[in-house]
């Protein structure tokens, strides 16, 4: 995929420039999100880098970063790792870790918020911003959330609005070394303006939909939207 994606993705054709202007009508979206509108944010202590308090409501910080899963830690590694991307979009893409890597990367530093009521600070990652991917694939103009899947059978749903954002990776480096597998390596998706279940780890699939769909934990009674700053934890 790497070569013609980074050729295409460059180009004045107009199926790209359709593609480039898809995702910016969501990210216009993006801009009128709780974690970016809201005047009252529900959190505790200093205001951090992004102007809310340092954590949301009913969390409190760790400084060792807890493991949590399904039971099922998939044998997964970087080179027979694939994420396909597909659904409602132009053109289904199918990435090896390799083309991954060709892809423009991004260094972040963000906060991860566990619906379990824990945050840790200051995570710093090297990856890819989804959107980058979207716009590659192309969305279909009704499309309007995501179905992420994992490779141990996990499913989370995501709004647009939320999967363009910069901040919205997926992140094969965790301060400065390959993410482990325990964390969801050789590749995971991170969303910090959402609870850290939203993120699927051993990510495996992106499922571009049209309407909106629960996953694992929403079919249980978690949050669709999972808002930190409103304590959205539950539907």
């Amino acid at each position: 995929m790497g070569g013609l994606f980074r050729v295409d993705f460059v180009s004045d054709s107009p199926q790209i420039q359709a593609r480039i202007r898809r995702i910016a009508r969501h990210k216009a979206r993006a801009a009128q999100t709780p974690s970016v509108t809201d005047g009252e944010p529900l959190g505790n202590g200093p205001t951090n880098r992004h102007g809310m308090p340092t954590v949301p409501q009913g969390q409190r910080v760790v400084r060792k970063w807890p493991v949590l899963d399904l039971g099922i830690t998939p044998d997964v590694d970087q080179s027979s790792w694939r994420l396909h991307v597909d659904g409602a979009v132009d053109v289904p893409l199918t990435l090896t870790f390799a083309d991954l890597l060709a892809l423009p990367q991004v260094e972040d530093i963000s906060d991860f918020h566990c619906v379990t009521t824990w945050s840790k600070l200051d995570m710093r990652w090297r990856g890819v911003r989804v959107s980058t991917l979207l716009t590659a694939a192309g969305l279909a103009d009704d499309a309007s959330h995501l179905m992420c899947h994992g490779y141990d059978g996990y499913t989370t749903n995501v709004s647009l609005a939320e999967a363009v954002k910069d901040d919205v990776l997926l992140v094969h480096s965790w301060e400065g070394a390959p993410l482990p597998s325990e964390h969801g390596g050789p590749v995971r998706m991170i969303t910090p303006q959402l609870y850290a279940w939203k993120g699927s780890k051993w990510i495996s699939r992106i499922e571009v939909l049209v309407g909106d769909r629960p996953g694992f934990w929403e079919q249980r009674g978690y949050s669709m939207t999972a808002y930190p700053w409103r304590e959205d934890r539950y539907s």
